[in-house]
């Protein structure tokens, strides 16, 4: 008779947690929402069709890859991992692209980015940033114009509350303004109040730096990210601004506040600089995947024709991530290094 302590021996990883892949991609869809309604609340009800579109368009692309590599269906495509690079590329268009934008951008993000190396877990670049790279270079005039802030909504007024007139001499309700970190002298400067909550020009996910937080601090509660990571990139930024010799003649140009809460670097820092696949895999290499993001970030800002440094800067630390993976490696227990 077999006892019930019986050693059973099987493979490895031998400790187990419940968590899953949908699981973790559905808590993240769940930490976007907020960003997403001070979106709408901010541009308009037009943000959700675009977000609507981009994920859909992923899904969809994702059904017919994996149809084409003969590869199961139901389970890929309900994890939730297309959802996710759906909505992440829709908060880094403009809120007023066309809709063939988000369409294009998706199915470049879920067919060539992430399964032209294989599919979830071998991608080398974010897909949702690498859609939006790809789109920057594709609709460069679309990209890069058109930042509004409506004036139809409360928000909105508390900034530009006279009505505007078109060409035609029809009244309007939005209003459009540089990006806050345009590198024009003369450009508006944003009061913390809007930057905070979020009634600035830019793109649909990523204005309301308290949204994000809030969509952040969820996902460090539930461990499903490290949180040196946000920490440690946006204190590498707030840290290069105040060394930087600044290059633009712009009241902000060496506000380290300004600059963290302006742009897209709290989402980038909690929701694409903490992607799982596309860095290190140990704390150091974490760590310094982090603070070369924010380096980079604050490189671009300054020196570049760009004004914005996220989304290339956690392309390029991508891309290094192999490389930080083999020297940031853990010795084994119990190996000794070998003198020369």
């Amino acid at each position: 008779m077999q006892s019930n302590n019986a050693l059973l021996v099987s493979a490895s990883p031998h400790i187990r947690d419940i968590e899953s892949i949908p699981r973790i991609m559905w808590a993240v869809v769940l930490s976007l929402i907020p960003a997403g309604i001070a979106g709408v609340f901010t541009f308009g009800y037009y943000c959700l069709y675009i977000v609507f579109l981009s994920s859909i368009t992923a899904v969809i692309t994702e059904v017919f890859i994996l149809l084409l590599r003969k590869q199961p269906i139901v389970s890929a495509a309900k994890d939730g991992s297309a959802v996710v690079t759906g909505i992440l590329l829709a908060y880094t268009l403009p809120p007023s692209v066309p809709w063939y934008v988000p369409v294009v951008g998706s199915f470049f993000a879920i067919a060539i980015v992430k399964h032209t190396f294989g599919g979830l877990g071998n991608n080398i670049w974010n897909p949702a940033l690498a859609a939006r790279a790809f789109l920057q270079v594709a609709y460069p005039a679309v990209i890069n114009s058109d930042w509004r802030v409506l004036t139809q909504h409360g928000m909105g007024k508390l900034v530009h509350n006279i009505a505007k007139v078109d060409a035609g001499g029809k009244l309007v309700d939005a209003v459009t303004r540089a990006t806050p970190l345009a590198k024009e002298a003369g450009v508006e400067t944003y009061h913390f109040s809007q930057l905070l909550i979020g009634n600035i020009p830019g793109c649909i996910g990523e204005t309301s730096v308290i949204a994000l937080l809030l969509g952040g601090a969820y996902l460090i509660y539930k461990r499903y990210i490290n949180w040196y990571v946000p920490v440690y990139y946006i204190a590498t930024v707030f840290i290069m601004v105040l060394i930087l010799p600044p290059r633009i003649a712009t009241p902000w140009a060496n506000n380290p506040f300004y600059h963290i809460f302006a742009g897209g670097l709290f989402l980038g820092a909690f929701f694409m600089a903490t992607d799982m696949v596309t860095t290190p895999l140990t704390k150091r290499g974490l760590v310094l995947f982090a603070v070369g993001t924010g380096v980079l970030t604050a490189l671009i800002r300054f020196y570049s024709g760009y004004p914005e440094g996220v989304c290339y800067s956690i392309l390029l630390m991508n891309t290094a991530t192999p490389l930080i993976d083999r020297f940031t490696k853990p010795q084994l227990y119990g190996d000794r290094i070998k003198k020369v």
